[in-house]
């Protein structure tokens, strides 16, 4: 991945004609940002690891595979928030003191049993797509952090065609895993946005959500069993598809972003390749009608593979996008569906009853497949804003349908309102690609014409739009999840039991406190 963006630097692109123009009637005239850095240019301090500490870790997983290069240590020195990659454009830099590459789980758990007996910290890395700080290089009360990459855990060990079940390493990413899986004629049909290049374990540590939610459900209903390496001792969790033996232990793991030990192995529901895909887009003449839409196709049950809800404004950009400047100053929400699988027929026959009944005209094939063949190549548009001087960055929450609105426009308003006060105009956009009976996601996207100080700018605005979401009745995150960035407003969620719960946990598991140090569990107050 391009260190300094997203993705393939191969396929990094300008920004399309149409959307310059759009740009200036949204935000104003913006100002150019000053070239980033080189790559060979960033300064990082000197690695804390100490002689004994890299001779330790090179008899566990190789000298090769303890890797101090400031390249190595630069490509892990964060996610792939907006934050994160203006801070990637600056000549100092934070980054891990080096990076261990484990083979296996032993390797992962001796790395561990090292960290704790020389003090040092451990922020497992996958495919380095966190949005939401998980991946900073916090020593916390350690002298040195490493980034324990676990890319070389990866593959397909062992798949149960009639049980329709996977065992794949955690380091194997979106990609590898559906091409070994198709291979015998099995996908597992998870594709979140950031599927070219995250990880089964790191789908599994965020709780991500993809975009085939609505048919093949969120990550976290997918897996059936999960082994873990931690400090205190090893785990393998999911003896069987159903069990009243105690709560569910998978369930402490899944969300927990590294903190309490380090996924290794994941196992999860399969399911044969469908062989047929269907698409269909429907306008409306509001976000309101697309979202009654989307309610009564969540509660009929049985309904597309894939749902997604673009209000007036992400659907006056995306047609901006393919050169339609005339009707991207139009009003209008749009639904894009895709149906995968048996029954393709009365299932978007029964969809489109209800779509109709809310509004909604079908629009033909035409934008849902659009959108299919580009689904994962919208933060490179992100890149090419921050280029040309647009602060761009998104964030997520849910909600019931009833609270939907109130939910929106509370984000909506605190969004406009905190750029506004830092002298910048705002263009928020939203849509829904995540749906359930009671309720629903809500995916912003912000672009504004900031002036200055972007990072400091952002940090204010996301801790005011944290406390709508809250005072709102939305989650903290969907399926972003918490990170160092949203975990001072778990507490509001969760509760203050809920905390000493999880901080109960962490003593145990991670009593020195090694296992990424300031995420997801809150500082302790003073008393």
């Amino acid at each position: 991945m391009r260190w300094n963006g997203w993705g393939d630097p191969a396929k990094a692109k300008d920004l399309p004609l149409a959307v310059r123009a759009l740009l200036p009637m949204l935000l104003g005239r913006v100002r150019k940002p000053r070239p980033a850095v080189e790559l060979a240019h960033v300064q990082l301090e000197p690695s804390r690891l100490t002689a004994e500490d890299h001779a330790a870790f090179s008899a566990v997983v190789g000298p090769a595979n303890v890797d101090d290069a400031p390249e190595s240590r630069i490509r892990h020195a964060g996610g792939r928030s907006t934050p994160d990659l203006l801070r990637r454009r600056e000549v100092h830099q934070d980054a891990p003191d080096a990076v261990l590459r484990p083979a296996h789980h032993d390797e992962v758990r001796a790395c561990l049993d090292i960290a704790v007996a020389r003090g040092v910290a451990v922020v497992p890395f996958g495919g380095g797509t966190s949005v939401v700080g998980a991946l900073d290089p916090e020593r916390g009360t350690h002298h040195a952090v490493v980034s324990l990459d676990l890319r070389r855990l990866s593959g397909l060990i062992r798949l149960d065609e009639i049980s329709g079940e996977a065992l794949l390493a955690a380091g194997t990413t979106g990609p590898e895993a559906e091409a070994s899986l198709s291979a015998r004629g099995f996908e597992l049909g998870h594709f979140p946005q950031s599927f070219r290049y995250a990880t089964i374990g790191g789908f599994a540590a965020a709780r991500s959500s993809g975009q085939n939610s609505a048919g093949n459900g969120r990550f976290d209903t997918m897996v059936t069993g999960l082994r873990v390496a931690t400090p205190t001792g090893d785990i393998e969790l999911g003896r069987s598809p159903g069990s009243a033996a105690g709560p569910d232990l998978i369930r402490v793991f899944l969300g927990s972003e590294g903190i309490f030990g380090v996924i290794t192995e994941v196992r999860v529901r399969v399911h044969p390749i469908p062989r047929d895909r269907v698409f269909e887009s429907w306008s409306f003449p509001d976000f309101a009608g697309g979202a009654e839409g989307l309610r009564r196709v969540a509660q009929q049950g049985d309904g597309p593979t894939v749902i997604r809800l673009s209000d007036e404004a992400e659907t006056a950009v995306s047609l901006a996008q393919v050169g339609k400047i005339g009707k991207a100053l139009a009003k209008g929400a749009s639904v894009v569906t895709v149906y995968e699988g048996p029954g393709i027929a009365e299932r978007r026959a029964r969809a489109g009853v209800q779509l109709a009944a809310a509004g909604g005209v079908s629009a033909g094939e035409g934008a849902a497949e659009e959108w299919l063949k580009g689904r994962f190549d919208g933060p490179y548009l992100r890149d090419s804003l921050l280029d040309a001087g647009v602060f761009c960055e998104t964030l997520e929450t849910a909600t019931t349908w009833s609270n939907l609105q109130t939910l929106r426009s509370a984000v909506e308003s605190t969004l406009k309102d905190g750029f506004g006060d830092a002298g910048a105009k705002s263009y928020v956009m939203c849509h829904v690609s995540h749906i359930y009976p009671t309720g629903a996601s809500l995916y912003f996207t912000v672009l504004a014409g900031l002036r200055s100080d972007p990072v400091g700018v952002w940090g204010a605005v996301k801790a005011r739009v944290n406390d709508a979401i809250i005072a709102s009745g939305g989650t903290i995150s969907h399926h972003h999840a918490v990170g160092r960035d949203h975990a001072p407003w778990l507490g509001h969620e969760i509760g203050e039991t809920g905390i000493r719960i999880l901080r109960a946990i962490k003593r145990e598991l991670d009593p020195s406190g090694i296992l990424n140090p300031g995420a997801v569990i809150p500082a302790e107050r003073a008393h």
